[in-house]
């Protein structure tokens, strides 16, 4: 059911020519380590004057939007979480803007999923994503990544050290402070 609806997202973003990327724990999936999650976080090319395509989208999969006032929320939040009745899974549609974001989608891989390929963030793009939400479950997720997975360590640094710039955070202290911590078990 999963890979079907992930199938339908791909194809229906793509005819629609929105630039995406899938993030959070279904791309973990394809990088680390499996684990429970009933989501599905889809990064948009599209800033909210794209909306018009995703609710295009939603009414053609059939999927329902959760905020009673989609257009304002996505103003406000720059994302549209909606739900698909069927298989009970939430997706969120995250509409970007910076120049991350925008570099990240063009690096995102293709993934085969079914019949169709679907586009997954890079997993450095998903590690820099889940250092910079900062969870437990999320620094969890990136060590899962980082023991079954070759990444670009300088291309991450670059960018959380950016973040760290721009947020007042550490987290690439934190980042490095977890490969430390990897390396120190082997």
């Amino acid at each position: 059911m999963l890979s079907e609806l992930l199938e339908k997202l791909a194809q229906g973003l793509d005819a629609r020519d929105v630039p995406y990327m899938v993030i959070g724990g279904q791309a973990v999936l394809v990088y680390g380590e499996p684990r429970m999650t009933r989501d599905i976080d889809v990064t948009l090319g599209i800033g909210p004057e794209g909306l018009a395509k995703v609710e295009d989208l939603m009414l053609t999969l059939g999927l329902t939007t959760l905020p009673e006032s989609p257009a304002e929320f996505v103003h406000q939040r720059m994302v549209l979480p909606c739900k698909d009745e069927e298989s009970g899974f939430r997706i969120d549609f995250i509409f970007s803007f910076t120049p991350y974001e925008r570099q990240a989608i063009e690096r995102a891989r293709s993934v085969q999923v079914g019949n169709t390929k679907v586009r997954f963030a890079s997993p450095e793009d998903l590690i820099i994503h889940k250092m910079v939400a900062g969870r437990p479950r999320d620094e969890e997720d990136v060590r899962g990544i980082l023991l079954k997975t070759s990444v670009d360590v300088p291309y991450i640094e670059n960018w959380l050290r950016q973040f760290d710039q721009a947020l007042g955070r550490g987290t690439l202290e934190r980042f490095q402070n977890l490969r430390q911590s990897i390396h120190k078990r082997w």
